[in-house]
Protein backbone atom coordinates (compact mmCIF):
# COMPACT_ATOMS: atom_id res chain seq x y z
CA UNK A 1 0.00 0.00 0.00
CA UNK A 2 1.23 3.26 -0.58
CA UNK A 3 2.29 5.83 1.82
CA UNK A 4 0.07 8.63 0.50
CA UNK A 5 -2.87 6.36 1.45
CA UNK A 6 -1.13 4.95 4.28
CA UNK A 7 -0.99 9.04 5.62
CA UNK A 8 -4.69 9.94 4.08
CA UNK A 9 -6.30 6.70 6.90
CA UNK A 10 -3.89 8.04 9.58
CA UNK A 11 -5.86 11.56 8.41
CA UNK A 12 -9.22 9.95 8.46
CA UNK A 13 -9.70 10.98 4.41
CA UNK A 14 -9.87 8.68 1.55
CA UNK A 15 -7.21 7.08 0.31
CA UNK A 16 -6.32 7.70 -3.25
CA UNK A 17 -4.31 4.91 -4.20
CA UNK A 18 -5.27 3.20 -6.81
CA UNK A 19 -4.11 -0.15 -5.12
CA UNK A 20 -6.37 -3.04 -4.57
CA UNK A 21 -7.87 -3.97 -1.03
CA UNK A 22 -4.69 -6.62 0.76
CA UNK A 23 -6.22 -10.21 1.14
CA UNK A 24 -6.48 -9.39 5.00
CA UNK A 25 -8.71 -6.28 4.53
CA UNK A 26 -11.13 -8.70 1.70
CA UNK A 27 -11.72 -10.99 4.52
CA UNK A 28 -13.07 -8.53 6.44
CA UNK A 29 -15.44 -6.73 4.00
CA UNK A 30 -16.15 -10.62 2.73
CA UNK A 31 -17.01 -10.90 6.71
CA UNK A 32 -19.44 -8.00 6.73
CA UNK A 33 -21.01 -8.51 3.31
CA UNK A 34 -21.79 -11.58 3.98
CA UNK A 35 -23.72 -10.56 7.65
CA UNK A 36 -25.63 -7.99 5.49
CA UNK A 37 -26.38 -10.67 2.76
CA UNK A 38 -27.68 -12.50 4.91
CA UNK A 39 -29.72 -10.23 6.83
CA UNK A 40 -31.55 -8.81 3.81
CA UNK A 41 -35.60 -8.32 4.16
CA UNK A 42 -36.87 -11.04 2.41
CA UNK A 43 -38.33 -8.63 -0.22
CA UNK A 44 -35.40 -7.43 -1.20
CA UNK A 45 -33.52 -10.79 -1.51
CA UNK A 46 -36.58 -11.96 -4.11
CA UNK A 47 -35.86 -9.08 -6.39
CA UNK A 48 -32.17 -8.54 -6.22
CA UNK A 49 -31.61 -13.03 -6.37
CA UNK A 50 -34.39 -12.80 -10.03
CA UNK A 51 -32.34 -10.48 -11.27
CA UNK A 52 -28.99 -12.33 -10.76
CA UNK A 53 -30.37 -14.92 -12.41
CA UNK A 54 -31.31 -12.60 -15.58
CA UNK A 55 -27.69 -11.03 -15.77
CA UNK A 56 -26.14 -14.80 -15.63
CA UNK A 57 -28.87 -15.57 -18.14
CA UNK A 58 -27.59 -12.58 -20.37
CA UNK A 59 -24.21 -13.78 -20.05
CA UNK A 60 -24.92 -17.45 -21.33
CA UNK A 61 -27.07 -16.10 -24.17
CA UNK A 62 -24.27 -13.59 -25.78
CA UNK A 63 -21.46 -16.71 -24.64
CA UNK A 64 -24.31 -18.85 -27.46
CA UNK A 65 -24.31 -16.16 -29.48
CA UNK A 66 -20.38 -15.89 -29.98
CA UNK A 67 -20.12 -19.92 -30.29
CA UNK A 68 -22.55 -19.77 -32.94
CA UNK A 69 -21.17 -20.93 -36.11
CA UNK A 70 -17.42 -21.21 -34.04
CA UNK A 71 -16.97 -24.67 -34.94
CA UNK A 72 -16.55 -23.54 -38.75
CA UNK A 73 -14.55 -21.21 -38.01
CA UNK A 74 -12.10 -21.37 -35.34
CA UNK A 75 -10.10 -24.01 -33.16
CA UNK A 76 -11.69 -24.86 -30.66
CA UNK A 77 -9.72 -23.61 -27.62
CA UNK A 78 -9.77 -19.61 -29.12
CA UNK A 79 -13.75 -20.52 -29.68
CA UNK A 80 -13.87 -21.17 -25.40
CA UNK A 81 -12.01 -18.62 -24.68
CA UNK A 82 -14.39 -16.14 -26.64
CA UNK A 83 -17.13 -17.80 -25.08
CA UNK A 84 -16.00 -17.32 -21.62
CA UNK A 85 -14.77 -13.40 -21.75
CA UNK A 86 -18.48 -12.62 -23.50
CA UNK A 87 -19.91 -14.47 -20.58
CA UNK A 88 -18.53 -12.67 -18.12
CA UNK A 89 -20.93 -10.17 -18.52
CA UNK A 90 -23.08 -11.60 -16.25
CA UNK A 91 -20.57 -11.18 -13.25
CA UNK A 92 -20.13 -7.71 -14.02
CA UNK A 93 -23.71 -7.18 -14.05
CA UNK A 94 -24.19 -8.84 -10.79
CA UNK A 95 -21.21 -7.39 -9.35
CA UNK A 96 -21.36 -4.32 -10.68
CA UNK A 97 -24.71 -3.30 -10.28
CA UNK A 98 -25.68 -4.89 -7.31
CA UNK A 99 -27.49 -8.57 -6.88
CA UNK A 100 -28.15 -11.75 -4.86
CA UNK A 101 -25.82 -14.73 -6.62
CA UNK A 102 -26.57 -18.18 -5.31
CA UNK A 103 -22.77 -19.19 -6.01
CA UNK A 104 -21.44 -16.31 -5.63
CA UNK A 105 -23.14 -16.03 -2.02
CA UNK A 106 -21.33 -18.98 -0.82
CA UNK A 107 -18.81 -17.56 0.62
CA UNK A 108 -21.30 -16.36 3.21
CA UNK A 109 -19.38 -19.01 4.97
CA UNK A 110 -16.88 -16.53 5.90
CA UNK A 111 -19.42 -14.48 8.02
CA UNK A 112 -20.71 -17.89 9.23
CA UNK A 113 -16.83 -18.76 11.17
CA UNK A 114 -16.78 -15.14 11.58
CA UNK A 115 -20.01 -16.13 13.65
CA UNK A 116 -21.37 -12.40 12.14
CA UNK A 117 -24.02 -14.97 11.03
CA UNK A 118 -26.28 -17.63 11.79
CA UNK A 119 -26.17 -21.11 9.99
CA UNK A 120 -29.81 -20.45 9.55
CA UNK A 121 -29.78 -16.99 8.23
CA UNK A 122 -26.71 -18.43 5.70
CA UNK A 123 -28.97 -21.45 4.50
CA UNK A 124 -32.13 -19.17 4.01
CA UNK A 125 -30.21 -16.74 2.05
CA UNK A 126 -28.65 -19.18 -0.13
CA UNK A 127 -32.41 -21.47 -0.75
CA UNK A 128 -33.65 -18.38 -1.44
CA UNK A 129 -31.10 -17.14 -3.50
CA UNK A 130 -31.05 -20.31 -5.61
CA UNK A 131 -34.64 -20.40 -6.08
CA UNK A 132 -35.05 -17.17 -7.30
CA UNK A 133 -31.98 -17.04 -9.62
CA UNK A 134 -33.64 -20.28 -11.13
CA UNK A 135 -37.23 -17.95 -11.59
CA UNK A 136 -35.04 -14.89 -13.15
CA UNK A 137 -32.93 -17.61 -15.61
CA UNK A 138 -36.08 -19.17 -16.77
CA UNK A 139 -37.81 -15.69 -17.37
CA UNK A 140 -35.21 -14.47 -19.61
CA UNK A 141 -34.98 -18.11 -21.61
CA UNK A 142 -38.63 -17.49 -21.88
CA UNK A 143 -37.94 -13.86 -22.98
CA UNK A 144 -35.08 -14.92 -25.70
CA UNK A 145 -37.43 -17.71 -27.14
CA UNK A 146 -40.31 -16.16 -27.98
CA UNK A 147 -37.94 -13.04 -29.47
CA UNK A 148 -36.38 -15.49 -31.90
CA UNK A 149 -32.81 -15.13 -30.68
CA UNK A 150 -32.85 -19.44 -31.60
CA UNK A 151 -33.25 -18.51 -35.26
CA UNK A 152 -30.63 -15.79 -35.67
CA UNK A 153 -27.55 -16.58 -37.87
CA UNK A 154 -30.14 -19.04 -40.03
CA UNK A 155 -30.47 -21.12 -37.00
CA UNK A 156 -26.68 -21.46 -35.45
CA UNK A 157 -27.35 -19.57 -32.43
CA UNK A 158 -30.30 -22.17 -31.72
CA UNK A 159 -27.78 -25.14 -32.69
CA UNK A 160 -25.37 -23.64 -30.49
CA UNK A 161 -27.69 -23.65 -27.73
CA UNK A 162 -28.75 -27.15 -28.61
CA UNK A 163 -25.07 -28.97 -28.73
CA UNK A 164 -24.27 -26.78 -25.07
CA UNK A 165 -27.17 -28.08 -23.57
CA UNK A 166 -26.66 -32.19 -25.05
CA UNK A 167 -23.11 -31.95 -23.77
CA UNK A 168 -23.94 -30.66 -20.11
CA UNK A 169 -27.39 -32.55 -19.52
CA UNK A 170 -24.75 -35.73 -21.05
CA UNK A 171 -22.71 -35.96 -18.04
CA UNK A 172 -22.65 -38.39 -15.61
CA UNK A 173 -23.54 -36.80 -12.00
CA UNK A 174 -20.02 -37.26 -10.53
CA UNK A 175 -18.52 -35.64 -13.27
CA UNK A 176 -20.62 -33.07 -13.24
CA UNK A 177 -19.82 -32.82 -9.31
CA UNK A 178 -15.77 -32.72 -9.47
CA UNK A 179 -16.36 -29.77 -12.53
CA UNK A 180 -18.82 -27.71 -10.09
CA UNK A 181 -16.47 -27.53 -7.52
CA UNK A 182 -13.57 -26.19 -9.92
CA UNK A 183 -16.27 -23.72 -12.01
CA UNK A 184 -17.40 -22.26 -8.10
CA UNK A 185 -13.97 -21.87 -7.19
CA UNK A 186 -13.17 -19.86 -10.08
CA UNK A 187 -16.15 -17.73 -9.48
CA UNK A 188 -16.03 -16.76 -6.11
CA UNK A 189 -12.11 -16.34 -6.52
CA UNK A 190 -13.87 -13.48 -9.14
CA UNK A 191 -16.22 -12.59 -6.50
CA UNK A 192 -13.17 -12.21 -3.74
CA UNK A 193 -10.98 -10.08 -6.14
CA UNK A 194 -14.02 -7.63 -6.64
CA UNK A 195 -14.64 -7.23 -3.30
CA UNK A 196 -10.62 -5.58 -3.19
CA UNK A 197 -10.94 -3.53 -5.99
CA UNK A 198 -11.60 0.39 -5.58
CA UNK A 199 -13.80 1.41 -8.73
CA UNK A 200 -16.05 -0.39 -11.32
CA UNK A 201 -13.05 -0.16 -13.60
CA UNK A 202 -11.44 -2.46 -11.69
CA UNK A 203 -14.13 -4.86 -10.73
CA UNK A 204 -14.60 -5.36 -14.68
CA UNK A 205 -10.91 -6.11 -14.92
CA UNK A 206 -10.68 -8.67 -12.13
CA UNK A 207 -14.00 -10.32 -12.73
CA UNK A 208 -13.36 -10.94 -16.61
CA UNK A 209 -10.24 -13.59 -15.92
CA UNK A 210 -11.26 -16.56 -13.60
CA UNK A 211 -14.94 -16.25 -15.37
CA UNK A 212 -13.24 -16.52 -19.31
CA UNK A 213 -11.26 -19.74 -17.42
CA UNK A 214 -14.18 -21.56 -16.27
CA UNK A 215 -15.84 -21.20 -19.05
CA UNK A 216 -13.09 -21.97 -21.16
CA UNK A 217 -12.38 -24.81 -19.45
CA UNK A 218 -16.09 -25.81 -20.11
CA UNK A 219 -16.95 -26.12 -15.53
CA UNK A 220 -20.39 -26.74 -14.64
CA UNK A 221 -22.06 -23.56 -13.06
CA UNK A 222 -25.34 -24.65 -11.61
CA UNK A 223 -26.64 -20.34 -12.23
CA UNK A 224 -25.24 -20.58 -15.94
CA UNK A 225 -27.20 -23.96 -16.40
CA UNK A 226 -30.51 -22.87 -15.20
CA UNK A 227 -30.48 -21.01 -18.58
CA UNK A 228 -28.35 -22.46 -21.15
CA UNK A 229 -30.35 -26.26 -20.32
CA UNK A 230 -33.29 -24.94 -20.53
CA UNK A 231 -32.80 -22.44 -23.42
CA UNK A 232 -31.34 -25.97 -25.05
CA UNK A 233 -35.07 -27.63 -24.11
CA UNK A 234 -37.24 -25.29 -25.74
CA UNK A 235 -35.45 -25.12 -28.84
CA UNK A 236 -35.53 -28.98 -28.98
CA UNK A 237 -39.28 -29.25 -28.21
CA UNK A 238 -40.55 -26.01 -29.91
CA UNK A 239 -38.62 -24.63 -32.42
CA UNK A 240 -40.60 -24.55 -35.97
CA UNK A 241 -39.87 -27.20 -38.38
CA UNK A 242 -38.14 -24.18 -40.65
CA UNK A 243 -35.80 -24.30 -37.88
CA UNK A 244 -34.62 -27.71 -38.04
CA UNK A 245 -34.68 -27.53 -41.97
CA UNK A 246 -32.41 -24.83 -41.51
CA UNK A 247 -30.30 -25.67 -38.93
CA UNK A 248 -29.98 -28.98 -40.67
CA UNK A 249 -30.48 -30.74 -37.82
CA UNK A 250 -33.31 -32.72 -35.75
CA UNK A 251 -34.67 -33.29 -32.16
CA UNK A 252 -33.19 -36.95 -32.22
CA UNK A 253 -29.90 -35.48 -32.51
CA UNK A 254 -30.01 -34.52 -28.90
CA UNK A 255 -30.82 -37.15 -27.07
CA UNK A 256 -29.40 -36.86 -23.66
CA UNK A 257 -30.87 -33.29 -23.59
CA UNK A 258 -34.07 -34.26 -21.14
CA UNK A 259 -35.82 -32.83 -18.51
CA UNK A 260 -34.07 -35.73 -16.47
CA UNK A 261 -30.28 -35.18 -17.85
CA UNK A 262 -31.18 -31.52 -16.65
CA UNK A 263 -31.96 -32.03 -12.78
CA UNK A 264 -28.84 -34.76 -13.10
CA UNK A 265 -26.68 -32.02 -13.95
CA UNK A 266 -28.73 -29.16 -11.82
CA UNK A 267 -28.13 -31.31 -9.21
CA UNK A 268 -24.89 -32.32 -9.28
CA UNK A 269 -23.53 -28.47 -10.02
CA UNK A 270 -25.09 -27.04 -7.19
CA UNK A 271 -23.54 -29.13 -4.91
CA UNK A 272 -20.33 -29.11 -6.57
CA UNK A 273 -20.76 -25.46 -6.36
CA UNK A 274 -20.91 -24.93 -2.91
CA UNK A 275 -18.10 -27.39 -2.10
CA UNK A 276 -16.11 -25.09 -3.98
CA UNK A 277 -17.12 -21.86 -2.43
CA UNK A 278 -17.00 -23.05 0.93
CA UNK A 279 -13.22 -23.94 -0.02
CA UNK A 280 -12.15 -20.84 -1.35
CA UNK A 281 -14.33 -18.92 1.94
CA UNK A 282 -13.10 -21.38 4.99
CA UNK A 283 -9.42 -21.31 3.00
CA UNK A 284 -9.43 -17.84 3.56
CA UNK A 285 -10.80 -17.47 6.47
CA UNK A 286 -8.63 -19.79 7.85
CA UNK A 287 -5.25 -17.57 6.64
CA UNK A 288 -6.63 -14.05 7.50
CA UNK A 289 -9.63 -13.96 10.23
CA UNK A 290 -9.57 -17.42 12.26
CA UNK A 291 -8.52 -16.58 15.72
CA UNK A 292 -4.48 -16.73 16.70
CA UNK A 293 -3.46 -17.93 19.62
CA UNK A 294 -1.68 -15.21 21.95
CA UNK A 295 0.92 -17.60 22.69
CA UNK A 296 3.03 -17.09 26.53
CA UNK A 297 2.30 -13.92 28.58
Amino acid sequence: MSDTGTQARAAGRPDPSPDVHAPPEIAEKTARKGESKAGLDLPVLLVLATLAGAYIAFGGLFATVALAGAEQALPFGVAQVLAGLVFSLGLILVLVGGAELFTGNTLLVVAWAEERAGFSPVLHALGIAWVMNFAGSLAVVALAFLAGVHEAGEGAVGAAALRMAEEKASLGFGTALASGVLANMLVCLAVWLAFGARSAADKVLVIVPPIAAFVALGLEHSVANMSLIPMGLAVKALAAPGFWAEAGLAPADFPALTLAGFANNLAAATIGNVIGGFLVGAGYWFAYLRPRDAGPG
